[in-house]
Protein backbone atom coordinates (compact mmCIF):
# COMPACT_ATOMS: atom_id res chain seq x y z
CA UNK A 1 0.00 0.00 0.00
CA UNK A 2 2.99 2.90 0.96
CA UNK A 3 3.96 2.08 -2.96
CA UNK A 4 0.76 3.44 -4.23
CA UNK A 5 0.82 6.73 -1.64
CA UNK A 6 4.13 7.37 -3.00
CA UNK A 7 3.41 6.52 -6.65
CA UNK A 8 0.47 9.08 -6.32
CA UNK A 9 3.03 11.46 -4.51
CA UNK A 10 5.29 11.60 -7.47
CA UNK A 11 2.40 12.34 -9.95
CA UNK A 12 0.86 15.18 -7.89
CA UNK A 13 4.41 16.48 -7.39
CA UNK A 14 4.86 16.06 -11.28
CA UNK A 15 1.71 18.04 -11.48
CA UNK A 16 2.16 20.84 -8.70
CA UNK A 17 5.32 21.81 -10.47
CA UNK A 18 3.15 22.24 -14.21
CA UNK A 19 0.79 23.75 -12.09
CA UNK A 20 2.80 25.71 -10.29
CA UNK A 21 5.11 27.23 -13.46
CA UNK A 22 2.18 28.04 -15.16
CA UNK A 23 0.39 29.79 -11.88
CA UNK A 24 3.69 31.69 -10.93
CA UNK A 25 3.88 33.92 -13.98
CA UNK A 26 3.92 37.25 -12.99
CA UNK A 27 3.86 36.56 -9.46
CA UNK A 28 5.97 36.59 -6.66
CA UNK A 29 7.56 33.32 -5.62
CA UNK A 30 7.13 34.13 -1.73
CA UNK A 31 3.59 35.60 -2.53
CA UNK A 32 3.28 32.31 -4.64
CA UNK A 33 4.50 29.89 -2.09
CA UNK A 34 2.23 31.71 0.55
CA UNK A 35 -0.92 30.74 -1.06
CA UNK A 36 0.50 27.44 -1.85
CA UNK A 37 0.57 26.50 1.66
CA UNK A 38 -2.59 28.30 2.68
CA UNK A 39 -3.99 25.49 0.39
CA UNK A 40 -2.11 22.75 1.91
CA UNK A 41 -3.08 24.01 5.39
CA UNK A 42 -6.81 23.57 4.45
CA UNK A 43 -6.39 20.52 3.07
CA UNK A 44 -4.73 18.51 5.41
CA UNK A 45 -6.68 20.29 8.38
CA UNK A 46 -9.85 18.76 6.51
CA UNK A 47 -8.34 15.46 6.58
CA UNK A 48 -7.45 15.61 10.02
CA UNK A 49 -11.83 16.80 11.19
CA UNK A 50 -12.45 14.27 8.42
CA UNK A 51 -10.98 11.61 10.01
CA UNK A 52 -12.13 12.66 13.25
CA UNK A 53 -7.94 12.19 14.46
CA UNK A 54 -8.25 16.06 15.91
CA UNK A 55 -8.10 14.59 19.49
CA UNK A 56 -4.24 13.22 18.71
CA UNK A 57 -2.98 16.51 19.49
CA UNK A 58 -2.97 16.02 23.61
CA UNK A 59 -1.35 13.15 22.95
CA UNK A 60 1.73 14.43 21.16
CA UNK A 61 5.09 14.05 22.24
CA UNK A 62 7.54 17.29 23.10
CA UNK A 63 10.15 15.16 21.13
CA UNK A 64 7.50 14.77 17.96
CA UNK A 65 6.54 18.30 18.40
CA UNK A 66 9.93 19.37 18.24
CA UNK A 67 11.19 17.07 15.41
CA UNK A 68 7.67 18.04 13.49
CA UNK A 69 8.15 21.81 13.67
CA UNK A 70 11.60 21.55 12.18
CA UNK A 71 10.23 19.79 9.94
CA UNK A 72 7.91 22.33 8.97
CA UNK A 73 10.47 24.76 8.89
CA UNK A 74 12.82 22.54 6.21
CA UNK A 75 9.30 22.12 4.38
CA UNK A 76 8.94 26.14 4.30
CA UNK A 77 12.28 26.73 3.07
CA UNK A 78 12.14 24.03 0.31
CA UNK A 79 9.27 25.11 -1.19
CA UNK A 80 10.31 29.16 -0.84
CA UNK A 81 13.18 27.84 -2.56
CA UNK A 82 11.33 25.68 -4.87
CA UNK A 83 8.99 28.42 -6.46
CA UNK A 84 11.80 30.63 -6.58
CA UNK A 85 14.08 28.21 -8.57
CA UNK A 86 10.84 27.44 -11.00
CA UNK A 87 10.24 31.16 -11.32
CA UNK A 88 13.56 31.94 -12.56
CA UNK A 89 14.31 28.71 -14.01
CA UNK A 90 13.11 25.97 -16.90
CA UNK A 91 10.46 23.32 -15.09
CA UNK A 92 12.84 20.34 -16.76
CA UNK A 93 15.83 21.57 -15.50
CA UNK A 94 14.64 23.00 -11.90
CA UNK A 95 12.54 19.97 -11.17
CA UNK A 96 15.00 17.26 -11.57
CA UNK A 97 17.79 19.18 -9.64
CA UNK A 98 15.27 19.28 -6.63
CA UNK A 99 14.82 15.55 -6.99
CA UNK A 100 18.26 15.52 -5.60
CA UNK A 101 16.16 15.36 -2.43
CA UNK A 102 15.70 11.46 -3.11
CA UNK A 103 19.94 11.37 -3.05
CA UNK A 104 20.33 13.29 -0.13
CA UNK A 105 17.70 11.41 1.26
CA UNK A 106 19.04 8.05 1.67
CA UNK A 107 22.66 9.75 2.64
CA UNK A 108 21.08 11.56 5.98
CA UNK A 109 18.98 8.07 6.44
CA UNK A 110 22.23 5.97 6.72
CA UNK A 111 23.94 8.54 8.88
CA UNK A 112 20.95 9.29 11.07
CA UNK A 113 18.75 7.09 11.15
CA UNK A 114 21.21 4.31 10.41
CA UNK A 115 19.44 2.79 7.29
CA UNK A 116 20.87 0.09 5.27
CA UNK A 117 22.77 1.81 2.88
CA UNK A 118 23.47 -1.35 0.54
CA UNK A 119 25.02 -1.53 -2.98
CA UNK A 120 22.33 -1.07 -4.61
CA UNK A 121 21.21 1.89 -2.92
CA UNK A 122 24.77 3.01 -3.80
CA UNK A 123 23.95 2.76 -7.46
CA UNK A 124 20.31 4.57 -7.40
CA UNK A 125 22.30 7.32 -5.53
CA UNK A 126 25.18 7.58 -8.59
CA UNK A 127 22.11 7.01 -11.14
CA UNK A 128 19.89 9.26 -9.82
CA UNK A 129 23.34 11.99 -9.41
CA UNK A 130 24.47 11.24 -13.11
CA UNK A 131 20.69 11.59 -15.22
CA UNK A 132 20.22 15.16 -12.87
CA UNK A 133 23.44 16.07 -14.56
CA UNK A 134 22.66 14.29 -17.71
CA UNK A 135 19.23 16.55 -17.70
CA UNK A 136 20.43 20.24 -16.45
CA UNK A 137 23.74 20.69 -18.74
Amino acid sequence: MWFLFALLSAVFAALTSILAKVGIDGVNSNLATAIRTMVVVVMAWGMVFLTHTQSGISEISKKSWLFLILSGLATGASWLCYYRALQIGEASKVVPVDKLSVLITLVLAFVFLHESFTMKSMIGCVLIGAGTLLMVL
